[in-house]
């Protein structure tokens, strides 16, 4: 009698800890469902790297994720999301994995965003990787050409939220002089384009107030995965549902460990994950 095959996962891929962030909005969502988490920690973060080194690592991610079972991968990464997916979706995948697919966390948060906006004046905080590839603005304006987007690099806030110090006075500071040029242009909705800094929503809301929509990953992603799945039942039910969530760390397992369980909600389990 022919052994059944167990049933495949949903892979999320980061830089580091700020995809556990959206993977817990996720499992809350869908707790049905199977999950990889893969961290490339020793080598983040990627909004400093150039788009050529962000896709070899991108694509050293997806090929971790397929090869250990996942059905379908999401970018929850921004930098690679705005750098490196379309080259993904439209060389890689057709190459080597045809009944696979990559998803990102851009355009959905996008989507959110221009539904949420009153005065058409939206803002963005991101990696200066993200910003230079003029990705948040070149999909605002083809969803509603009507809209003002003002970006902002946001190169420190990645390695505070890494360290661990999110809730330091620092990073308040920090926050505060990111905000305020945006604040100053009057946008109503904000959005947190680097998965990271949903981490810092609270202190964030602290420093816009309740007048300005905040939208990020984990409250965007969710809903439209739930979608994706119905939309797609082919792959869907290719996915084992046995609730269970597996994380590797290209980086020191045992600070991801600690860090990570903080940022997921409960304690987890990391193994070491080598990609090449």
């Amino acid at each position: 009698m022919a052994q059944q095959k167990k049933g495949g996962s949903i892979g999320i891929f980061d830089s580091g800890f700020g995809g556990l962030h959206v993977l817990r909005s996720i499992t809350e969502s869908l707790p049905q469902y199977n999950y990889i988490y893969l961290g490339d920690t020793a080598r983040m973060p990627y909004g400093t790297r150039s788009q050529d080194e962000v896709y070899t690592f991108t694509k050293q991610a997806v090929d971790f994720l397929f090869k250990n079972d996942c059905e379908l991968v999401i970018l929850a990464c921004y930098t690679a999301s705005s750098t490196a997916l379309r080259k993904i979706q439209q060389q890689y995948l057709p190459q080597k994995y045809l009944d696979k697919n990559v998803l990102g966390v851009l355009i959905p948060t996008i989507e959110d965003a221009v539904i949420s906006t009153k005065n058409k004046k939206i803002g963005v905080l991101a990696t200066e990787g993200t910003v230079s590839s003029g990705a948040f603005t070149r999909e605002l304006i083809k969803i509603d050409p009507a809209v003002i987007v003002f970006e902002k690099a946001c190169p420190l806030l990645v390695p505070l939220v890494e360290a661990g110090e999110h809730n330091g006075q620092t990073t308040k500071d920090i926050l505060r002089k990111y905000l305020s040029p945006l604040l100053e242009q009057g946008v109503d909705t904000l959005i947190l384009g680097c998965t990271h800094y949903g981490i810092l929503k609270n202190q964030i809301r602290d420093i816009t107030g309740p007048s300005v929509s905040i939208i990020e990953s984990s409250s965007s992603l969710p809903l439209k995965l739930h979608q994706y799945l119905e939309n797609h039942p082919e792959i869907e039910k290719k996915l084992g549902k046995k609730g269970a969530s597996i994380f590797y760390s290209t980086g020191v397992t045992s600070r991801f460990q600690a860090l990570g369980s903080q940022f997921f909600g409960k304690n987890i389990k990391v193994q070491k994950a080598f990609l090449n």
